[in-house]
């Protein structure tokens, strides 16, 4: 797999040659339970084949039961500079419900020695957990803001079907998840994290100033990106690609020197409903201006039209910085419902 991935690299090199890589991101799996070396080896690879800036952000995502001591200082001797741990939760019956492989000792302990070694870290909380008090919640949060880590991810539990949890709440087995109680830990966290000094820069992304995530938000205002390996995604504005999920045939494919992707054209009703979606989950919003200059001045009537509605119901607000520039941003009570608000503005 190593192997096809470091092929793929290679083969892919000319699509990145006019641009400079600002953000590496080792995720979308678990990398963690890679070697230092074979670590060394997929960085080196990058390096030797696009065009890094002096300044890149380079994460590794990583389970807290994958990260030794030896191993995080193993890690801090790599160009790897941010950290993303998927901590999920503090307490030890959440991490059973979740069906995760680490427990909160271990949670507590990669923690005390990742922040000896990395500054910029990043952890992940989930919460709308059945049976979590907002006391439970609240709880999670404190232990967080010991560590003093600088970005904090936080998702709200989702039921996908055919999954453990989805069987248990048609078995009666899990309580259903109550949209009320995740509204209100949404709510929680939100100004818990302001007293911190948090910044709520994207719906689910937390992060002290000079922290933001440099990867994250890149997606977010629309640059373009390559995803390598099985099942990553990719982004060039005029078209969305994705390889197979299949390990056995991504790596058969490499072999033959061929890309297994597939790929979608994008139309310009695609660009603009992906403009909306990303827009309103972030401090940025959605520039009018943006708007009529990529998709014409018919695209921002409409736009206008459809928003009128939530800005009425003090759901959204445009912010006037000149008379030439104003963006489209949720409010504070809009905040949760952004993804709903975003796909009754779309152009379908």
């Amino acid at each position: 797999m190593l192997n096809a991935i470091k092929a793929e690299l290679l083969m892919r090199k000319l699509e990145f040659e006019s641009e400079i890589v600002e953000s590496i991101y080792l995720g979308g799996g678990t990398p963690s339970i890679l070697t230092i070396d074979e670590l060394r080896l997929l960085i080196a690879t990058i390096y030797e084949n696009y065009n890094v800036s002096k300044n890149a952000e380079i994460t590794l995502e990583a389970n807290p039961d994958d990260l030794t001591a030896d191993k995080i200082k193993a890690l801090s001797h790599l160009p790897i500079n941010r950290l993303s741990i998927g901590i999920q939760s503090f307490f030890e019956d959440d991490l059973k419900f979740m069906n995760r492989a680490h427990n909160a000792q271990e949670s507590k302990k990669c923690l005390t020695e990742a922040i000896k070694y990395f500054d910029n870290i990043t952890i992940d909380l989930i919460y709308g957990v059945p049976n979590m008090t907002n006391e439970k919640w609240l709880e999670n949060l404190k232990i967080a803001f010991e560590y003093n880590v600088p970005h904090i991810s936080s998702y709200a539990l989702t039921v996908e079907e055919k999954t453990a949890l989805h069987n248990f709440i048609l078995k009666g087995k899990v309580s259903p998840l109550d949209e009320n109680v995740t509204f209100e830990h949404f709510n929680i966290l939100v100004e818990e994290t302001e007293k911190q000094g948090f910044v709520q820069y994207e719906i689910s992304n937390f992060g002290k100033p000079n922290y933001f995530s440099k990867h994250n938000t890149s997606y977010w205002l629309g640059e373009k990106y390559i995803g390598i390996g099985p099942s990553a995604h990719s982004f060039n504005r005029m078209e969305r690609a994705w390889n197979i999920s299949n390990n056995a045939k991504y790596m058969e494919a490499i072999e033959k020197n061929k890309l297994p992707l597939e790929v979608e054209k994008l139309t310009l009703n695609n660009n603009f409903n992906e403009c909306i979606m990303t827009g309103l989950r972030t401090i940025w919003g959605i520039s009018y201006q943006k708007i009529e200059t990529e998709f014409g001045a018919c695209y921002l009537q409409q736009l206008k039209e459809n928003a009128q509605p939530f800005i009425e119901k003090g759901l959204l607000e445009v912010q006037m910085h000149s008379f030439s520039s104003s963006t489209l941003v949720t409010t504070k009570k809009g905040k949760f419902l952004a993804d709903g608000i975003a796909s009754d503005l779309f152009i379908i």
